[in-house]
């Protein structure tokens, strides 16, 4: 079972903070091959979503409210370690990050900048493929909005 917190910046532990910081390694550069600056200075203004499962971190993503991203509220760094994928938690923390968002900026509207094999999953939350599709750190990527 996923158990879900919201934290800002300031509010996470440096337990926490390492064990993200270490699971977006894990996924987007050694897994992914994808040699890019992580620590890009968003995540201060950024609130973090954060599953835990058996006491360590397994998802994640981090919420903007309008403006401090995109022009809208946005979601980005979505990322469950491999070994967890199957359990559905993609899902579990994209819906608590939709739900944050809500809850914490009183926003509907949603961009997600998508890795294009996920266009699928993301349609599957109500997001709706916008412009055309662009590379991003050499990986073909989509912007998406949930309305």
């Amino acid at each position: 079972m996923l158990h879900i917190s919201v934290k800002s910046f300031q509010e996470l532990s440096n337990t926490e903070l390492y064990g993200i910081l270490q699971l977006r390694s894990e996924v987007f550069v050694v897994e992914q091959q994808c040699v890019y600056q992580d620590l890009d200075e968003k995540d201060q203004k950024a609130l973090h979503v954060i599953g835990h499962n058996r006491g360590s971190i397994v998802a994640y993503t981090r919420i903007f409210r309008p403006g401090d991203y995109v022009e809208t509220a946005s979601i980005g760094r979505v990322v469950v370690r491999s070994l967890e994928r199957k359990y559905g938690y993609g899902k579990e923390i994209m819906r608590a990050s939709i739900q944050a968002i809500e809850e914490h900026f009183g926003e509907r509207i949603i961009h997600v900048s998508a890795q294009l094999y996920l266009e699928r999953f993301y349609h599957e939350l109500g997001f709706e493929q916008i412009g055309k599709g662009y590379l991003e750190d050499g990986i073909p990527h989509i912007g998406m909005l949930r309305q």
